[in-house]
C-alpha cells in the first residue's frame, strides 16, 4: 500500500454537513464529535442527536384511516394532510403497497408512477434512498422519473449548451489556489456565503472555504460582493458591497459589457479564436436589434447601483486579471438562465477563461467544495439500471404534473406532455420544503389515488402520504460514506438499534421485491455486507484504471477494520477550460461549434420566446420594478438557513436555537420595519396573493431597503392542514414563492421571484404544531 494512502481506526460516520464521531451510551446516541481531520467542522453536526430520537420519528408503518375505508370499498374519507392514520404490520403494509404497484401498473402502465424521490436524503452511498427506490421500480418496468435539480436546473441546462459541460456550474471548477496565487480581483454575484459552505452532498472531511478566502484576502486579492445581503461576504473579506435591487444581475451584467465594448477593453482576440457569437451579442449591447442600449445608465436605472460604480467595475475587472464568481442562487428566478449566459459572455469578453485564477465559475458560495479537491476520484455507487418508460419530467415541475395530466409542455428543445400520475412513490426527499407555492402543491398532492413515503420523521411529507414506511437514520445502519470532490471514504458503522420498527430501503424493498417474484433480481443474492463490498471495489477498479497518480485502495476489509480512506490531493491547482485554451482544435468543447456559444443557433431554434439565442434583459414578473410591487413592496429572498441542511434537523438544537418567538426568523431593513412598526423579537405575517405564514423579526441593516430574507427549512405547519391557502404557523417561505419554471428552456425553480408585504401579527400567535406526530391508531382501535 502506498504510504501516501492514510487509515485510521476509530469508529466514524458521516453527514451531509461533515464527517463526525457518534457517542454512544447504552445503545443511544448522546454526542457527537466532530472529525479531527476537519479545520472548520460546521455546528450543524450538534443537532443529530436531538433529530435521531425526536419525538417526530414514525415509529410504526402506517395508513392513513380514509385512504384505507376507500380501499375496502367504503368512499374516500378524509384529507391528505389532516386524515388519521393507523399503525399496521409491516408485512400487512408491504402487501398493500404490493398490491397498489400490481393494481396501476395493470390498468395504467409504469408511466403512471411517479418516483422523483428528489432531495438530499441521507448520506451514505449504498443506502441511497433514491437509488434503491429506481433500482427497484426499473425492474418493475419504469416509472416517471424527473430530471436536473431545484439547486441549478437553469444554469446546468444553458451551459451545456454554451460551453458543453454542466461542470463549469457544479464542479469540478477552478481550484481555491489557482485563485490565491494568481488573482487580483474576485467579483461576486450573489456573494459566497459561507452559511452554505457548511453542506456538501455526501458530506466532506474537510471544510475549506472559510480558510481558501482568508488565504486569498491574505494574498492581496480584492472583492466585491453583488448581493442586496451585506453578510452573503464574510467580514474580514472587506468586500466592496454593491446592492442592487434583486433580479437586476442581467442588467448589470449587460452593463458592464457594454462598458467594456465602449472603452475598448474587451479582447477581440479570445472572442474571435474561442467564441462564437459575439457580433449579434454586441449588436444587442448597443441596441441595433431593439433600439435600446445597454450602457451603465441603463443599468443603472434597473439595478439602482450608480452607472459610475457599474463602468468603474467594468475597468478594475479588464485590468487585472479577474475572477467571476456566480452563486447559484441567481439562476432560480423568472429568467434565471440569462445571468449565468450573461456572465459567461463577460467572462469570455475578459478573455482570461483557462488561464491561472481567471475566468468564471459557478457554486463556489452555494456549497463546500465546488473547487477543494482536484482529482474527481470514483465514489462507490449502487447501480440502478435503465428506466424503459424514458418518462419524466423537469424537476420544479411537480404540481404540473399531478395537475395537468395530458397536458403538452416544452423543456430544452423537446415538446413533451405530461403523464397521468396515478400513484407516487417518495423515498429520500421532502417536497413540501423544497417545492414553490406550497399551497398549489396541496391540491396537487390530492389528485394521484395512492401516495407511499418511506420517512424516518412525520414530516408533510409524510403526513400527506397514504401509507408511511419508517425508515432508519444513517446511524441506524452500515454503510459508505463519500462525495464528490472530497478525499476521505468513511466507513459509517451501525452506531446504535433502529428506532422503533424502522428498517432500511434495501431490506423493504427487497421484500417487496419479493412479492413481484423479484428478489433476486433486485438484491443479486447479496446482504447488505456484501453489496458494501462490492460498490466499494467497483469504485476502486474505477480509480485505478482512471488515474495512475492515485494510491492503491486497501481491500475492503482493512478500510472498514480502520474507519477510513484518505487520498491525495494533486499538486497542481486546477484551472477550468486550461486545455481548450491551450489548443481549441485539439480540445474542443463540446457544442456545435467546439467554442463558448455566446450566440447558440441550436437554442434559437428552438423559438422560445423567453430564451432567445443570446443573453438578453427579460424583465421578471415579479421584482421591485413591477406594477405589482405597490400591492407587495418587499422583494422575499429565500436562502439556505445558516443552522441547518434545507428541512433536515429542524427539530434539532442548532435550529431551535435560531427560532424567534419559536418561528422561522426573517430578516428586515431597519428602515422597511420602522415604517411598518416592527421590532425584532416580533412576530409577523408575511403575505402575497399566494398565502401567508407567520415569523419571527429580526430587524438589520446587512440587507438593502426593500428586501426580506427567510430561510427555506422550516417545517410546514398549516393552521388548517390539508386546506390550500391556510395561514403557516412556522415560517415556511415556500407558501409565498412563485411555481413557475424559469423559461421552456430549463422549466428550473424560480423560487427567487416573490414579492411579498409584512405586517406586525395582532394577537395571539397559534401554538407550533410541526413536530408533533399525527394522531395515530392502532389496528382495529380508534385513532385518538
Amino acid at each position: 500500500m502506498s504510504e501516501n494512502t492514510d487509515l485510521r481506526t476509530s469508529f466514524l460516520s458521516r453527514s451531509h454537513w461533515g464527517v463526525f464521531e457518534p457517542i454512544v451510551e447504552d445503545n443511544r446516541l448522546v454526542a457527537v464529535e466532530p472529525f479531527d481531520r476537519d479545520p472548520d467542522p460546521s455546528p450543524l453536526l450538534q443537532s443529530i442527536p436531538d433529530a435521531v430520537a425526536h419525538r417526530s420519528r414514525v415509529a410504526r408503518p402506517a395508513v392513513r384511516e380514509g385512504w384505507l375505508k376507500r380501499t375496502r370499498g367504503g368512499g374516500e374519507q378524509g384529507v391528505r394532510g389532516s386524515d388519521r392514520y393507523i399503525e399496521i404490520s409491516w408485512d400487512r403494509a408491504l402487501d398493500l403497497v404490493a398490491d397498489e404497484l400490481k393494481r396501476v401498473i395493470s390498468r395504467h402502465g409504469n408511466e403512471s408512477i411517479f418516483a422523483g424521490s428528489y432531495g438530499w436524503a441521507s448520506a451514505g452511498r449504498f443506502h441511497h434512498a433514491q437509488s434503491q427506490l429506481k433500482r427497484f421500480l426499473v425492474q418493475l418496468g419504469g416509472f416517471t422519473s424527473s430530471r436536473d435539480s431545484y439547486s441549478n436546473a437553469a444554469g446546468s441546462v444553458l451551459a451545456r449548451h454554451v460551453v458543453g459541460t454542466s461542470q463549469i456550474i457544479d464542479g469540478p471548477n477552478t481550484s481555491w489556489r489557482s485563485i490565491i496565487d494568481h488573482t487580483k480581483l474576485v467579483v461576486m454575484f450573489g456573494g459566497v456565503p459561507l452559511r452554505n459552505t457548511q453542506v456538501k452532498l455526501g458530506g466532506t472531511g474537510e471544510h475549506t472555504t472559510r480558510e481558501y478566502l482568508a488565504r486569498a484576502k491574505a494574498a492581496g486579492v480584492r472583492f466585491y460582493n453583488v448581493s442586496p445581503l451585506r453578510d452573503d461576504a464574510a467580514d474580514f473579506l472587506d468586500a466592496e458591497w454593491l446592492a442592487p435591487r434583486p433580479q437586476s444581475d442581467t442588467a448589470i451584467l449587460l452593463g458592464i459589457a457594454h462598458t467594456l465594448v465602449a472603452e475598448e477593453l474587451h479582447d477581440a482576440e479570445f472572442l474571435n479564436r474561442y467564441c462564437v457569437g459575439f457580433e449579434r451579442f454586441r449588436d444587442y449591447l448597443f441596441g441595433r436589434s431593439d433600439g435600446i442600449g445597454k450602457d451603465a445608465d441603463w443599468a443603472s436605472k434597473l439595478s439602482e447601483i450608480p452607472a459610475d460604480a457599474i463602468r468603474k467595475l467594468a475597468r478594475a475587472m479588464a485590468a487585472s486579471r479577474t475572477f467571476i464568481i456566480m452563486n447559484w442562487s441567481l439562476q432560480r428566478s423568472d429568467h434565471g438562465e440569462q445571468p449565468f449566459w450573461a456572465a459567461i459572455a463577460l467572462a469570455a469578453m475578459l478573455g482570461q477563461i483557462g488561464r491561472p485564477g481567471g475566468g468564471i465559475g459557478f457554486g463556489y458560495g452555494s456549497v463546500e467544495g465546488v473547487a477543494h479537491f482536484d482529482q474527481n476520484v470514483p465514489i462507490p455507487t449502487l447501480p440502478t439500471g435503465e428506466n424503459s418508460t424514458r418518462s419524466f419530467i423537469p424537476v420544479a415541475r411537480i404540481s404540473d404534473l399531478l395537475l395537468n395530466p395530458g397536458e403538452a409542455f416544452q423543456y430544452n428543445g423537446q415538446d413533451l406532455v405530461y403523464p397521468d400520475i396515478r400513484l407516487v412513490y417518495w423515498s429520500g426527499g421532502n417536497p413540501f420544503h423544497h417545492h414553490q407555492d406550497l399551497n398549489r402543491l396541496v391540491r396537487a398532492w390530492q389528485r394521484p389515488e395512492t401516495i407511499i413515503v418511506h420517512e424516518p420523521w412525520w414530516t408533510a411529507t409524510a403526513r400527506h402520504a397514504d401509507i408511511v414506511l419508517p425508515s432508519t437514520t444513517p446511524l441506524e445502519r452500515d454503510d459508505i460514506g463519500a462525495s464528490l470532490r472530497d478525499r476521505y471514504l468513511v466507513a459509517m458503522k451501525r452506531a446504535i438499534s433502529p428506532i422503533g420498527s424502522a428498517r432500511d430501503d434495501y431490506s423493504i424493498l427487497a421484500d417487496l421485491a419479493e412479492r413481484f417474484g423479484l428478489v433476486e433480481q433486485f438484491t443479486e443474492n447479496l446482504s447488505t455486507r456484501q453489496w458494501l463490498e462490492r460498490i466499494y471495489d467497483d469504485a476502486r477498479e474505477q480509480a485505478a484504471k482512471r488515474d495512475a497518480h492515485l494510491p492503491r485502495w486497501p481491500e475492503f476489509e482493512e478500510f472498514w477494520e480502520r474507519g477510513y480512506l484518505e487520498l491525495p490531493q494533486t499538486p497542481r491547482p486546477y484551472v477550468l477550460f486550461e486545455q481548450f485554451r491551450s489548443d481549441p482544435g485539439l480540445h474542443p468543447l463540446a457544442t456545435p461549434s467546439g467554442r463558448i456559444e455566446i450566440f447558440s443557433e441550436r437554442i434559437q431554434s428552438f423559438g422560445y420566446s423567453d430564451c432567445l439565442g443570446h443573453p438578453v434583459w427579460f424583465e421578471p414578473a415579479e421584482w421591485l420594478g413591477a406594477e405589482k410591487a405597490r400591492d407587495y413592496p418587499l422583494h422575499l429572498l429565500t436562502t439556505q438557513p445558516h443552522t441547518r441542511l434545507h428541512s433536515q434537523t429542524d427539530m434539532g438544537l442548532v435550529s431551535q436555537q435560531s427560532k424567534v418567538a419559536q418561528r422561522e426568523p426573517i430578516r428586515i431593513n431597519a428602515d422597511d420595519a420602522a415604517a411598518r412598526g416592527i421590532r425584532s423579537g416580533d412576530v409577523v405575517r408575511v403575505f402575497n396573493d399566494r398565502g401567508s405564514l407567520l415569523a419571527g423579526a429580526i430587524v438589520t441593516n446587512e440587507l438593502r431597503r426593500g428586501v426580506v430574507e427567510l430561510s427555506t427549512g422550516a417545517w410546514y405547519d398549516p393552521a388548517e392542514p390539508g386546506v390550500p391557502g391556510s395561514l403557516d404557523k412556522h415560517g415556511n417561505p415556500n407558501v409565498l414563492t412563485r411555481d413557475r419554471g424559469t423559461s421552456r428552456l430549463a422549466q428550473g425553480s424560480s423560487a427567487q421571484t416573490a414579492l411579498v408585504q409584512i405586517e406586525r401579527f395582532a394577537g395571539e400567535p397559534p401554538p407550533i404544531t410541526a413536530f408533533d406526530p399525527p394522531i395515530v391508531s392502532q389496528t382495529g382501535t380508534p385513532a385518538t
